[in-house]
């Protein structure tokens, strides 16, 4: 059996970005599964397309993997690196923990606490979920990886993903991840405040021409950006949070991000209300 036969990938968080790295990985040759508890109709659609391997508890799913990788909102990070405490402990293979998700390097290293026996890897996720029917590695996120133990999730890079090794430690991942995001994500938020504003006053098309005219790329990159955000605010919220406290204090910019983040939320629960049915 080879090396590429014998990875078994286990993907907490099925998800957009979760489904769709376990796709990349199970076409390239992985085993992948993961587990659908308390899973949304439309995560067990997107697992079912990704033709991953579907276990009912995290026992089952970390006994035989190689790596488990925590793709999950944010706020729930800790929450779920608890909950598998015990079955990784309990693993026999004593599988690689790669932590995925948009924190900061702070709650990046209390999870590194939690799951002190396990071998731990800090991975920041740059870019959107992998693209179908596509083995280029550049045809999806680039997975940024710190620790002492970086260097083992190269393994995966055989499999699909593009892994760059930072050379720092547990937290280095996750800080270059939130600069990414505060900056991207960041400059969403203030085009939705501005262009809020300027709607309220009834300047928006005035706002739209003047840019037109003086900051072409900056309009068509807004243009893009506010729109495709809005169904996806409600998962930026926490992600918000996390860059706040990464920044730190309100003199260093944190208040900038804690706005983003009540911004987002308003923007999450008019979408939900738009897709609630009316009585």
């Amino acid at each position: 059996m080879s090396d590429r036969d014998s990875v078994t990938v286990a993907i907490v968080g099925a998800g957009e970005m979760g489904a769709a790295v376990g796709h990349r990985l199970r076409e390239a040759g992985a085993r992948v599964l993961t587990s659908l508890a308390g899973r949304s109709g439309e995560s067990v659609a997107r697992v079912r397309d990704a033709g991953l391997e579907v276990v009912n508890d995290y026992d089952s799913l970390v006994r035989d993997a190689s790596f488990v990788l925590s793709i999950v909102p944010p706020g729930v990070a800790v929450e779920v690196a608890e909950r598998l405490c015990g079955p990784l402990a309990r693993a026999q293979g004593k599988p690689v923990f790669v932590e995925c998700n948009a924190i900061s390097p702070a709650t990046c290293r209390r999870i590194r606490g939690v799951l002190d026996a396990t071998t731990f890897i800090d991975a920041g996720i740059v870019g959107g979920p992998p693209v179908a029917g596509t083995q280029d590695p550049t045809k999806g996120p680039r997975f940024y990886a710190s620790g002492a133990d970086a260097r083992l999730l190269m393994r995966l890079a055989d499999f699909g993903l593009e892994i760059a090794i930072l050379d720092g430690p547990v937290g280095a991942a996750s800080g270059l991840k939130l600069s990414y995001a505060g900056l991207t994500k960041g400059f969403t938020a203030l085009c939705a405040t501005m262009l809020g504003a300027a709607e309220r006053e009834g300047l928006a098309d005035a706002l739209r021409a003047e840019l037109a005219r003086s900051q072409p790329s900056f309009l068509a990159r807004m243009e893009r950006a506010v729109p495709a955000m809005r169904p996806k605010a409600y998962r930026w919220v926490a992600e918000m949070q996390q860059i706040a406290e990464f920044v730190g204090a309100p003199e260093d910019g944190a208040t900038i991000y804690g706005g983003a983040a009540t911004l987002y939320q308003r923007i999450a629960d008019e979408q939900q209300t738009r897709r609630s049915p009316v009585h």
